[in-house]
C-alpha cells in the first residue's frame, strides 16, 4: 500500500444526523445602493473571467453561488462589526446619573444620627467651604459643594469604606476619594476658627470650670494621648508600630472642661513617645506667657512634672498627696471624656471602624477634621445621639504613654508639694 493509495474514511456522528445549515441572502442588505453596486460588479468579473473556461456550466454556477455568499458574509459581518462597537462606544461614554443626596428630605435625627450635625450648622459649613469646592460647569457630572461636604461628613461620622459612602451619596468611588481631598483641603484652611488656645482674658472663667470637677486650682487644661491606627507602607512599618504591635499615630489633645479641644498635635508615628510630643509641640510655648497667671495643665505619670504641667504624685507616703492623686485623677478624667466623644462622633477614628486606609499625610488630616469638627458641634450645641457608646469604650487608658517615667523638674516639684499643702 503506497501513500498516494485512496483511502475511504467513513464517520458516524452520535445523536442523529445534523440538518444542513440553509444559508440566505439578507433581503435588508440588497436596500444599500454601493452593496448592491459591489455585487453588480463582482458578477460581471466572474462571468467575464469564466466565460472562455473549459469547466461544465454546472461546476461554473456552482462556484458562482460560493463567490456571491463569501461577498455576502464579508458585507454582514462588517456591518455588524460596526454595530457592535457603536453600542459598545455608547454604554462606555453614557454619563451615570444616580441620585444625589438630599438633606431637605431628611428628618432632624436623622441629619444628627448620619452627619453627627444638625441641618443649619451643616449649611453654615457649606457657605464657609463653598468658594473651594466650586464645581466646574463645563463639567457633566459636577458635584454640588452641598452633596461634597455631606458625603465627606457621612464618611467621617459612620467610619464606612468609600465605596458605601460613594453610592449612598450618588457618586463613584474615585469621585469621592478627589471630593475628600478637596474638603480636607478646604476645611484646614480654617483651623484657627475652630481650635484656639485660651486667652489670658479668659483664664477666669477656664480655671474655675476645672476647679468645679475636683477642686485643683489653677487648672485650665487637660492633656493626654491616643493611637489612631492606620495602614502605613512597608518600608515604614517599623515606625508606625507602638508598644502594642499595631500600626498608629500618636495623636496629643489639650482640651478643656467642657471637652473643647483647644490644641492637637497629629504628626507623629506610634513608636514616639507622648513625653516627646509634648516637648516638641506648641504648648510649651504657649504656656510660657501664661506662667505669671499661675496656669496648669493636667498631665499622667508618663510626662515630666513642668512648671506648668502637674502630674500625679508616684510614689504617694502621705495623706495629702493621696486626696491629690485621687483630685487629678478625676480632673484628668475630662480629657478621657473628650477621647470617648471624639471617637463616638466620629467612628472613623476607633477602633471598631478598623484602621484608616490611607497615607499618613492624610490621616493626620482627617484627625485633624474630626477635632475641628468636635469643636463645631459643641459650641453649637449638637446632642451626641449614641454618646453611651462613646463614654463606654475607653480610648487612652492609664499609662498609655509608656512605662518610661520622666525626671520631675525640681521648681515644679516644689509647686506640686505647695499646691498638695493648700
Amino acid at each position: 500500500m503506497s501513500d498516494h493509495s485512496p483511502v475511504m474514511l467513513e464517520l458516524a456522528v452520535l445523536g442523529g444526523p445534523s440538518r444542513a445549515f440553509m444559508w440566505r441572502l439578507p433581503h435588508g442588505a440588497l436596500r444599500d445602493q454601493v452593496f448592491r453596486d459591489e455585487i453588480r460588479d463582482a458578477i460581471v468579473h466572474y462571468f467575464a473571467e469564466n466565460q472562455r473556461s473549459v469547466t461544465s456550466a454546472g461546476t461554473i454556477w456552482e462556484a458562482f453561488k460560493v463567490v456571491i455568499r463569501g461577498i455576502c458574509l464579508s458585507k454582514q459581518h462588517s456591518v455588524l462589526k460596526v454595530l457592535r462597537y457603536d453600542v459598545r462606544l455608547r454604554m462606555r461614554n453614557a454619563p451615570v446619573y444616580r441620585p444625589l443626596v438630599d438633606l431637605a428630605t431628611l428628618g432632624e435625627c436623622h441629619v444628627i444620627q448620619t452627619y453627627c450635625l444638625n441641618r443649619e450648622t451643616i449649611m453654615e459649613l457649606v457657605g464657609q467651604l463653598e468658594p473651594d469646592l466650586l464645581p466646574d460647569i463645563r463639567h457633566p457630572n459636577a458635584i454640588p459643594p452641598t452633596v461634597q461636604v455631606l458625603s465627606v461628613l457621612h464618611y467621617l461620622a459612620s467610619g464606612s469604606f468609600q465605596v458605601t459612602v460613594s453610592l449612598a451619596a450618588g457618586m463613584s468611588q474615585s469621585m469621592f476619594s478627589n471630593v475628600l481631598r478637596d474638603v480636607l483641603s478646604s476645611l484646614l484652611k480654617h483651623l484657627g476658627s475652630y481650635i484656639w488656645f485660651p486667652q489670658r482674658a479668659k483664664l477666669t472663667t477656664v480655671k474655675a470650670a476645672f476647679y468645679g470637677v475636683a477642686h485643683i486650682p489653677l487648672v485650665i487644661e487637660g492633656n493626654d494621648g491616643t493611637h489612631i491606627g492606620l495602614m502605613p507602607l512597608r518600608w515604614s512599618e517599623q515606625i508606625y508600630r507602638n508598644r502594642k504591635n499595631i500600626n498608629s499615630v500618636n495623636v496629643q489633645l489639650v482640651c478643656l472642661a467642657d471637652q473643647y479641644i483647644s490644641q492637637v498635635t497629629a504628626k507623629f508615628p506610634g513608636s514616639v513617645h507622648d513625653s516627646f510630643i509634648l516637648q516638641n509641640s506648641n504648648i510649651p510655648h504657649m504656656m510660657a506667657p501664661l506662667m505669671r497667671d499661675r496656669a496648669w495643665i493636667i498631665g499622667e505619670s508618663g510626662y515630666p512634672n513642668l512648671p506648668w504641667l502637674l502630674t500625679p504624685v508616684r510614689h504617694s507616703t502621705a495623706d495629702g498627696e493621696d486626696c491629690y492623686n485621687e483630685a487629678h485623677g478625676h480632673t484628668r478624667w475630662v480629657i478621657e471624656r473628650c477621647f470617648g466623644l471624639l471617637n463616638a462622633r466620629f467612628h472613623c477614628l476607633h477602633i471598631s471602624g478598623g484602621t484608616l486606609l490611607y497615607n499618613p499625610q492624610k490621616v493626620c488630616q482627617i484627625i485633624v477634621a474630626c477635632c475641628m469638627l468636635h469643636n463645631l458641634g459643641l459650641s453649637c450645641h449638637i446632642p451626641l445621639l449614641d454618646a453611651e457608646e462613646g463614654v463606654a469604650v475607653p480610648v487612652a487608658d492609664e499609662g498609655d504613654m509608656g512605662s518610661d517615667e520622666e525626671e520631675d523638674d525640681e521648681d515644679a516639684a516644689d509647686s506640686r508639694a505647695e499646691l498638695i499643702q493648700q
